[in-house]
């Protein structure tokens, strides 16, 4: 299995790096794990919904 780090993560999904090591520390990205002070997330992984947006808009 391959993997990614923040950075690269980040690079991938369109978000900083900041936000996808968010992700990592909230348990949010599975299979996701910290080798030392790296944090890797499998390169197949979903990145997770930006909970600070609304999915229902309404009208």
């Amino acid at each position: 299995m391959d993997f990614l780090t923040v950075r690269e993560a980040g690079e991938l999904w369109g978000i900083t790096a900041r936000m996808a090591t968010k992700y990592c520390e909230e348990g949010r990205i599975p299979g996701a794990f910290k080798k030392g002070n790296l944090w890797l997330i499998p390169s197949d992984a979903v990145k997770p919904l930006d909970r600070r947006k609304k999915r229902n808009t309404g009208n």
